[in-house]
């Protein structure tokens, strides 16, 4: 772990936020009509108490390099968050003790999520190489523990979760319908003897995308965020049976005809917080009816909080913190955190 990185933390002010938002309300307007031709309601920001959820947003990090688009917080069992820049595949570490950014890993293989597991080895999504892995923080070594299925390679891996019994849950897309020599678009599951099953088909899920079990691992919960029309753009549940099994598909809430959410993470009452939005339209059908930030969402589908994000695009989150209380946000070329009153769902630190 070289390579430092120059790093300025500051406050993101309200101030920031406001005028931000001031430049959007027209645009919000005009769109809340065009949501009413769609026939779907847009998600509903009026009346929330915020801070009863959630502090102000805090830029504690910029990324420099030739490219950046971050993702994949997650923390290890001392507080350092590790994140993605996915298009120069870099693996980052911040160390919020000393304020500083270092390079992890280069050469990711264009890593995506990434997640601790109970034993504080990372496990990683590894797009280009289409492949989940396993590293082992103390020797280095990087075990592979899903590359194919059925013989074909896998679309790229995305997003993963753990449940307790130890199922490791992944997501896996790819940008075109029909992949020549690859297997489609799903979310599966790796058993504790490396068997890898599909256990969501592309038919039940468009583009899936982030992915969480709730705190009694009787719930899996996967965002949908497909960008063309008339595709689903919404976080959905399933019963979770104790095999890793899922059944009874519901919707908790509906994004469209907005951009969905990508990443997300869990507190310890089973509320979502869903990376979501956009400041500015990207050349989809997407609309800018879902603000850009992060979305606290109740296991029922209700709005409870929201924070505005400062860049495009907002990708994913996770708690961190001596007390789970760290909301650590992937946010276009920055990295953010932001206090949270409940923490996050427990197990999320690894066992000392």
């Amino acid at each position: 772990m070289s390579k430092r990185v120059a790093s300025s933390p500051h406050d993101v002010t309200r101030r920031s936020f406001l005028k931000a938002g001031t430049a959007h309300v027209a645009a919000w307007s005009l769109l809340g009509t065009m949501t009413r031709a769609h026939g779907r309601p847009p998600v509903g920001y009026g009346g929330l108490r915020s801070e009863r959820y959630l502090g102000p947003a805090r830029v504690l990090t910029r990324v420099d390099d030739r490219e950046v688009f971050v993702e994949g917080p997650a923390v290890d069992r001392s507080g350092n968050v590790f994140f993605t820049n996915i298009p120069v595949s870099k693996i980052l570490m911040w160390d919020p003790r000393q304020e500083a950014l270092s390079v992890f890993r280069e050469q990711s293989h264009e890593a995506n999520g990434l997640l601790f597991d109970p034993e504080g080895r990372l496990l990683a999504c590894e797009g280009a190489s289409a492949r989940v892995t396993r590293t082992d923080m103390q020797t280095g070594e990087v075990e592979v523990l899903a590359d194919g299925y059925e013989g074909k390679r896998l679309a790229r891996p995305n997003d993963l979760s753990l449940d307790d019994a130890g199922h490791i849950y992944f997501t896996s897309r790819s940008e075109v319908e029909d992949p020549e020599g690859e297997n489609p678009k799903g979310v599966y599951r790796i058993d504790s003897d490396g068997s890898v099953t599909r256990i969501l088909e592309p038919d039940r899920v468009h583009m899936p995308n982030g992915i969480v079990t709730s705190p009694d691992s009787q719930t899996l919960y996967v965002i949908d965020a497909h960008p063309d029309a008339d595709h689903h753009r919404d976080i959905r549940a399933y019963d979770l049976g104790a095999d890793g099994t899922v059944s009874n598909d519901r919707v908790v809430i509906d994004f469209y005809p907005g951009r969905s959410g990508d990443g997300m993470c869990i507190d310890a009452e089973g509320n979502l917080y869903v990376a979501a939005g956009l400041h500015a339209a990207r050349g989809t059908s997407e609309t800018l009816d879902t603000r850009p930030g992060i979305h606290v969402i109740s296991p029922d589908g209700t709005l409870l909080a929201y924070r505005e994000t400062p860049e495009d695009t907002v990708t994913n989150c996770t708690f961190g913190g001596d007390d789970l209380r760290t909301l650590y946000v992937a946010c276009g070329t920055l990295l953010l955190s932001i206090r949270t009153e409940i923490p996050g769902k427990p197990g999320y630190r690894p066992r000392a």
